[in-house]
């Protein structure tokens, strides 16, 4: 997880988590930030996208490290996770604050959006609050200029005790002045902690009870007013961290004990419970925040996002929300389909000439056939089709779904989907988790993090896979293609495919209801949890970003790890094919054992033994198929529709085929690769079997069902 080797590696004290310096004179910086107020933007302006991400140990969230240098030091950028607040909820809220807490980090600095500054200062006081030296950058200005929002950064400098710069992220100049904050503040002696939030009489009565035995417990290693609010609010989890860094078994000093005691039973008198206690100290800081921001943020015009909320009106409203979103899908994949035809040919093509130069350098080599048809015809054919089929999709799609996200579209669709995900007693949060599986399941079983509910998380996570991803998108076009458009020549048959294509997403989200709502009154019994989920204002996307985003995070990182899995499983494919047994092969006798089964669901064994071996990689069920109806020894495809419309036909495929086939390819069980992101995500062996499962029960009922009803009416 090192910048360099050369570099040297330190533990950021209890937090856990590795931070590495190539110099001792490095500083540690904290970038923390609410979502949506540029952070990320400019934890890469800063670090060049020089970074490498890890997750805390123990936990499963992720974070990002780079470095940048100034002219006088050398600095180590953490890149938090987005949260609104310290008093944590969710893993990530959680990791962000135990590294301001106890992660030793040298300064912080809070990203603030400069459209709603109120908002954003409630992060930047709790974190001074801490007696972390801050630097508060109010990002976006170039935002708040357009919407007439004038903010007075020395003045609030003055109020707030602590550096205040203003920067456009997105203009690299504008950092200079948080570089040179940075300079000044890690380069000058600690002028001690900001003026405290002021609570309420009987909150600071408590607090100055408890503060001489918490001075004498944390000798400047922690703020003592900071752990004295936390004694008060009882959070077991945060002590225990506290603990560990103080050195000190803070439940077993008799003192402390006694005066946080008596603090407590004070407050209970005054009719301030825990709750309440917690209530008041939010409120606080929301009124200091208020109080900042008088006189300091000038809005020229009294209503400053007209434009977004006519906008809303429309993206967001029962009549035509959905619609929207309809006709967004369906857009963005006739854009796939139009955009990947040719590509992909010209990949596949120039893959499989690599793969006829290797056979040539075999065959010079002397080397043995089975040699050559393990590493050449298994697997680097399957990696050659697994990367032609899925690398052309997912370099227009990934990019068109960062391009809604930068937009602001996205947090609208989960808005959108709140209400019925409510009524299946989940969080319209999966939402964002279904919009990341379009891509990669394995990436939305990821972004099921961002769900604070346990028992949400696993609704989302069981669920995940009935939208499918972006590996099955070629057979799943495939087919809808020669067997309901037509093979060649047809006019609209992209946009016709299109629209079929979201049919079927349709039914998968609808499925995903169905069994939300029904593991949600079994297996997962619960309530929906309330969650704030804030509509960030319409932005012009940043085009550079979105292509380094879309490409390296997204597109390249998923098609590594599909070629991974894939090279092994083309081997063992290679070896059933090319081992006889009574005249067939192994793949034969394979397809015969599970053809009985198969006719009930409308298929036969060769693509239920097709999806079988599909396992590690969606997008080598068709080649399977073909490969077995043809008899051959290696992968193989048919890049003419009507070449392949009449060799399934020949092996008895009609229109029920097609859909059976279609049905099961949207639920059935997931790919190796998300299935071991279940495992890795929920820690429970029971879960990853469930998460399979699932899916795969529905879909067997599904094609079970349907094959019945098609018999049922003669089809």
């Amino acid at each position: 997880m090192g910048l360099t080797n050369r570099s040297t590696g330190v533990h950021a004290a209890d937090a856990g988590l590795f931070i590495q310096k190539r110099a001792e004179s490095d500083r540690v910086i904290a970038l923390a930030g609410n979502p949506n107020v540029g952070k990320s933007t400019v934890f890469n302006a800063l670090t060049h996208l020089r970074q490498h991400t890890g997750n805390w140990p123990g936990k499963t969230v992720c974070c990002a490290q780079g470095r940048f240098r100034t002219a006088q030091r050398g600095y180590i950028l953490v890149d938090l996770p987005g949260t609104y607040s310290l008093m944590a909820r969710s893993a990530e809220e959680e990791a962000a604050r135990s590294f301001l807490c106890f992660g030793g980090a040298d300064a912080a600095v809070v990203v603030c959006d400069a459209t709603c500054l109120e908002r954003s200062l409630n992060l930047a006081l709790q974190t001074m609050e801490l007696g972390v030296r801050t630097v508060v950058c109010v990002n976006l200005l170039d935002e708040a200029k357009r919407k007439h929002i004038r903010i007075d950064l020395s003045r609030l400098a003055d109020r707030l005790g602590a550096p205040v710069v203003g920067t456009s992220a997105r203009k690299k100049r504008t950092l200079r002045a948080l570089t040179d904050a940075l300079d000044r503040m890690t380069g000058a002696p600690d002028s001690g902690p900001p003026a405290p939030v002021p609570y309420p009489e009987e909150i600071e009565a408590a607090v100055a009870r408890i503060l001489p035995e918490a001075e004498r417990l944390c000798r400047g290693r922690l703020n003592a007013r900071w752990l004295c609010l936390r004694l008060l609010e009882q959070d077991a989890a945060l002590l225990a961290e506290a603990e560990a860094r103080l050195g000190v078994p803070l439940g077993q000093d008799a003192a402390l004990q006694q005066a946080a005691g008596t603090a407590r039973a004070e407050l209970e008198a005054a009719g301030i419970g825990r709750e309440a206690l917690s209530d008041r100290i939010v409120s606080a800081l929301v009124a200091q925040a208020e109080r900042l921001c008088s006189g300091v943020v000038t809005h020229e015009r009294p209503v400053y996002r007209q434009a977004d909320l006519r906008i809303d009106r429309v993206l967001t409203s029962r009549l035509l929300g959905y619609p929207v979103m309809l006709a967004l899908l369906a857009f963005v994949f006739w854009l796939t389909v139009v955009g990947a035809n040719a590509p992909s040919r010209i990949l596949s093509r120039w893959l499989f000439g690599v793969q006829d130069w290797l056979t040539a350098l075999f065959h010079a080599w002397g080397a043995p056939e089975w040699l050559h048809g393990l590493l050449v015809l298994g697997m680097f054919r399957t990696m050659a089709w697994v990367v032609s089929v899925m690398l052309p999709p997912m370099a227009i799609f990934f990019p068109l779904f960062t391009l809604l996200e930068d937009l602001g579209y996205l947090p609208r669709v989960a808005y959108n989907l709140d209400r019925p995900f409510q009524r299946c007693r989940a969080c319209g949060k999966q939402a964002l988790c279904m919009c990341m599986s379009f891509g990669c399941n394995a990436a939305g079983v990821v972004g099921c993090r961002i769900i604070d509910s346990p028992r949400e998380r696993l609704l989302a996570i069981l669920t995940n896979n009935f939208i499918p991803c972006n590996g099955r998108f070629p057979m799943l076009i495939s087919l809808l293609t020669i067997f309901f458009i037509g093979t060649s020549g047809v006019p609209g048959a992209a946009l016709r495919c299109a629209l079929l294509l979201t049919g079927v997403i349709v039914l998968g989200v609808a499925m995903t209801f169905a069994v939300t709502r029904l593991l949600s009154d079994t297996l997962l019994r619960g309530e929906p949890s309330a969650f704030t989920l804030e509509l960030p204002p319409y932005r012009r996307p940043q085009v550079g970003s979105i292509l380094v985003r879309s490409v390296l995070d997204r597109t390249l990182f998923v098609l590594g790890r599909a070629a991974a899995v894939a090279a092994p499983a083309g081997m063992l494919l290679w070896a059933l094919a090319n081992t006889t047994c009574g005249g067939s092969s192994l793949l034969s006798h394979c397809a015969h054992f599970l053809d009985p089964f198969a006719q009930l669901m409308g298929l036969d064994g060769a693509i239920l033994l097709a999806f079988v071996l599909g396992f590690p990689a969606n997008e080598v069920v068709v080649p399977i198929i073909v490969m077995i109806y043809l008899s051959q020894g290696s992968l193989t495809g048919l890049e003419d529709p009507a070449a392949l419309r009449a060799l399934l036909c020949l092996n008895g495929w009609t229109w029920t085929t097609a859909v059976s086939t279609v049905l099961f390819s949207l639920m059935h069980w997931p790919c190796s690769t998300t299935l071991w992101t279940v495992r890795k995500e929920t820690g429970s062996w029971k879960w990853t079997a469930l998460a399979a499962a699932i899916p795969t029960a529905c879909g067997m009922l599904c094609c079970m069902a349907f094959t019945a009803l098609a018999r049922l009416f003669g089809a």
